[in-house]
């Protein structure tokens, strides 16, 4: 049985990195259902034998809650940040669903496309400050998207860690 849960957890927890990088998938909070397959049901302890605790669980859930906010905040503020508007960023993610069909690559393309386009045709704004806003969306994916990963790797990590 604990083998089963810490095959479950690993597999979340990869699902959780995975789901940092594609939009739609809550990577964060996978992560952490596999964080919390281990407390209840896996029964591991660390390499000094001590057993997951509560409160190292609870820190868990803030870092992923206070992530999955700023995961919302922070490209806005990134495009709002280079002059960009709204349309910066619903485009960059649109060109990031289109760019899901080219995997890295197109994700990367097809953000910075969407939002230069969407600031071109939509916002009505000149090339140059389109590219510019463009630019600000792209890095604001680009960061929210290192903050969830980096967290689901490291909650991976300590899945690992508890569940062997």
């Amino acid at each position: 049985m604990e083998t089963t849960i810490a095959i479950i957890a690993i597999l979340l927890g990869i699902v959780g990195i995975i789901g940092s990088i594609v939009p739609g998938i809550p990577g964060p909070p996978i992560s952490w259902l596999g964080m919390l397959a281990i407390y209840i049901w896996g029964g591991g302890t660390d390499s000094a034998g001590d057993p997951m605790s509560t409160r190292f669980l609870l820190i868990w859930l803030a870092v992923t809650i206070i992530i999955s906010v700023l995961d919302y905040v922070v490209p806005a503020y990134f495009t709002k940040l280079t002059g960009g508007s709204k349309y910066g960023g619903w485009g960059a993610i649109a060109g990031l669903f289109v760019g899901l069909l080219v995997p890295p690559v197109g994700m990367i393309v097809g953000s910075l496309l969407g939002a230069f386009a969407a600031e071109l045709l939509f916002a009505g704004k000149d090339t140059t400050t389109s590219l510019k806003s463009a630019f600000g969306a792209f890095l604001g994916f680009l960061f929210g998207s290192g903050m969830k990963l980096i967290s689901s790797a490291v909650m991976l990590f300590y899945i690992i860690i508890y569940a062997f």
